[in-house]
């Protein structure tokens, strides 16, 4: 790969387990923090990884698949491990901090939407609630596994759709919810974003642990610190509103595609089996989101 041109790429990310396996966690890992690096439209290319664990607890054959999994993506994401840190921690923590490029003249940046604009969303909302409601023995393990294949997929060929389509600007949805990573596209951008409720993807059983109160905290905080700045059309439940504040771990791009790059995007998409949902727009304003 050539460099001249390039911008370079840092971010860090490190999360507590979220399923029980060593391996897929050391996966998810990985795939959750070089997502950042995809929502520039940049390559990852190396990482150090970041392991806070009680060695009481966990004796090395963990930590080797746990690292193991985290090898494994990064590979797939066409990164590599090249070194570390542990410490000694009462409760396991794993994540990286992932050096990657971008191209300075495609960049996506969250400040770059543009009224008329179109909101793609490229993973199904969901996985802070459902892993939530998997700790209180509440999902099956083949429901369960929904989340982990979502968690588990790289935004790498988004990404590259996104930046062919003539993207300016996308963002993760990571811990601060749609509305959380939404606006501060808005604000950013100076503009409102309009966002479907309907069209929004949300995996199966979500809604209902939502409106029975099984959501993580962080959803709650969340839709408190957003509420000043959105507005709920009356049909939105309760339930709904923590789905759209829901935490992601390794959660899609939330992109901002230009009307004529939409087709372009979507034949990308079907060529390359990236699934995707048209959830808005984007319209003048000053940094709010309208919920309907």
């Amino acid at each position: 790969m050539r460099f001249r041109g390039c911008l370079l790429v840092e971010t860090i990310d490190v999360i507590t387990p979220i399923v029980d396996d060593p391996y897929t966690f050391g996966a998810i890992c990985a795939a959750n923090a070089v997502s950042d690096v995809y929502a520039m439209g940049g390559t990852p290319l190396s990482a150090l990884a970041i392991l806070g664990f009680s060695s009481c607890d966990y004796g090395p054959p963990v930590i080797k698949i746990l690292l193991k999994g985290c090898i494994d993506k990064l590979e797939e994401a066409g990164a590599c491990l090249i070194g570390g840190h542990s410490i000694e921690d009462k409760e396991l923590k794993f994540g990286l901090a992932v050096t990657g490029v971008v191209d300075k003249k495609t960049i996506l940046k969250v400040a770059g939407a543009s009224p008329g604009e179109i909101l793609v969303l490229t993973k199904p909302l969901g996985t802070g609630i459902m892993t939530s409601a998997a700790k209180r023995g509440k999902v099956k393990k083949k429901t369960l596994q929904i989340a982990i294949t979502s968690m588990l997929q790289l935004n790498k060929a988004a990404a590259k759709a996104a930046v062919a389509s003539g993207a300016r600007s996308a963002t993760d949805v990571t811990g601060f919810g749609l509305l959380g990573h939404g606006l501060n596209i808005a604000q950013s951008s100076k503009v409102n974003l309009t966002i479907f409720y309907d069209e929004v993807p949300v995996m199966d059983g979500v809604k209902k642990f939502a409106e029975a109160g099984v959501a993580p905290k962080g959803a709650q905080r969340n839709l408190d610190f957003c509420m000043k700045d959105v507005t709920f059309s009356g049909s939105i439940s309760r339930g709904e509103q923590l789905v759209l504040s829901d935490p992601q771990t390794s959660g899609g791009l939330l992109i901002a595609l230009p009307p004529g790059g939409v087709k372009k995007f979507q034949r990308l998409a079907k060529k390359n089996g990236i699934p995707y949902w048209i959830i808005g727009e984007v319209t003048r304003g000053k940094g709010k989101i309208m919920v309907q």
